[in-house]
């Protein structure tokens, strides 16, 4: 083994199929509870807990750290199995494997250290980057000041997915000081720190994205990261985790219509068989929802590959190599973003063609998929990555690595 490698390991990959062996029980216990905490509105502490304990949040911290050496892809592949499980659960660890991400990234050192021994210890990080209100764009008002050996961070966010089951909280904020921005890594646990469950989307009901409030709650001095310092690729990464809990949605989608037909009893007097399960239509119907699936899931997978050669790139010592490599990492997954989103929409719309009036009912809630798929679907607009890929294609500009959303100019 090289020294480099002795100081600086690297995530490459482990077997597959040995890795999600071991999470694959958790992913059923999560799967059998998971029409009840839709119907109920019941957030998956429990499962999330589950999670923790077997270690899935460190399946990225190298093998030589405790943590599970696992490849993005790999990554993104058990994403895929846990959202075919529940769709809010991968959601909710979007910060957490993001920060994980960062910190892979990190210089080498005693600080990156300890955050890997904190995710092999079963630690979450939540996220709460997002302002609404009177915000203009470009705007932060969530605000970190210095306090002797310490920093107090005060402001409101919404949308902070996962932060309600976390430990920590990765806090995108501006220096009092010097007006910079940064990433105050918060420990949730604390006075100062009020989290709320009211999100009231139609989808995603259960990922924890409501509002976190801060008021002179205390961050170390060591865990006030430079944005500047962040990973180059981040934008593709928490795309890159929609579109695993896309795939995961049309997985579980495709699950739930084979099931319904398989069991189903009654059938039309127009129909083309005596059980449905025999309707040459409905065959068709749930093989094109098949084929819809795939191609979702193999788009989600084949756009994960760039972002493990924008991590390796990261150590390469080539910044010219690493360049290249964050703009494929974007590129691919806006592509994939484009037609995943309507694969998956698609999917899950048409999978009541396949049944009948009786499979609307709430009980059944197999609305839940489409709702969910429409939930994610917006959260990145996909008419701009479309025209940041179509403008790559026809002139070479590189896209945004970085993008915020607040209020335009006043008319």
């Amino acid at each position: 083994m090289t020294e480099h490698q002795v100081i600086n390991p690297l995530s490459v990959g482990v077997d597959y199929e040995t890795l999600a062996a071991g999470f694959r029980p958790i992913f059923q216990r999560i799967a059998s509870g998971a029409v009840e905490r839709e119907q109920q509105r019941k957030l998956p502490y429990e499962p999330i807990q589950w999670l923790k304990e077997s270690g899935f949040g460190a399946v990225r911290v190298p093998l030589e750290y405790g943590g599970g050496g696992a490849s993005l892809p790999q990554l993104f592949q058990l994403l895929i199995e846990l959202a075919e499980a529940d769709a809010n659960v991968p959601q909710a660890l979007r910060g957490h494997f993001a920060f994980v991400e960062d910190r892979l990234n990190a210089t080498p050192g005693p600080g990156r250290d300890l955050w890997f021994k904190r995710f092999v210890e079963g630690d979450i990080v939540g996220c709460a980057w997002t302002e609404i209100g009177a915000v203009d764009i470009g705007q932060v008002i969530t605000k970190v000041s210095p306090d002797g050996e310490k920093w107090r961070l005060n402001g409101e966010k919404f949308y902070s997915t996962g932060s309600i089951f976390s430990d920590w909280i990765d806090v995108y904020a501006q220096r009092t000081d010097t007006g910079g921005d940064v990433i105050a890594a918060v420990r949730t646990r604390q006075p100062g720190i009020e989290q709320s469950d009211d999100w009231d989307g139609f989808g995603q009901r259960t990922t924890g994205s409501g509002t976190s409030r801060f008021q002179d709650a205390e961050v170390d001095a060591e865990n006030i990261i430079d944005f500047a310092t962040r990973f180059k690729y981040q934008t593709a990464f928490y795309q890159l985790v929609l579109l695993a809990t896309l795939a995961g949605i049309g997985r579980a989608a495709l699950r739930d219509v084979a099931h319904e037909v398989r069991v189903r009893k009654r059938i039309y007097s127009h129909g083309n068989a005596p059980q449905a399960s025999a309707d040459a239509q409905v065959q068709q119907v749930v093989g094109e929802i098949a084929a819809l699936v795939y191609a979702a899931e193999a788009a989600a997978l084949r756009a994960a590959a760039p972002a493990q050669q924008a991590y390796l790139a990261r150590f390469a010592g080539d910044p010219a190599q690493e360049r290249a490599a964050n703009v494929a990492a974007e590129i691919e997954s806006a592509t994939a973003q484009v037609v995943v989103t309507e694969l998956v929409q698609r999917a899950t719309s048409e999978l009541f063609n396949a049944l009948g009036a009786s499979d609307i009912r709430q009980g059944k809630a197999l609305d839940r998929h489409w709702r969910n798929a429409r939930t994610v679907s917006s959260h990145n607009p996909v008419i701009y990555k479309a025209r940041i890929v179509g403008d790559w294609k026809i002139n070479g500009s590189e896209p945004p690595f970085v993008w915020q959303i607040g209020n335009g100019p006043q008319r």
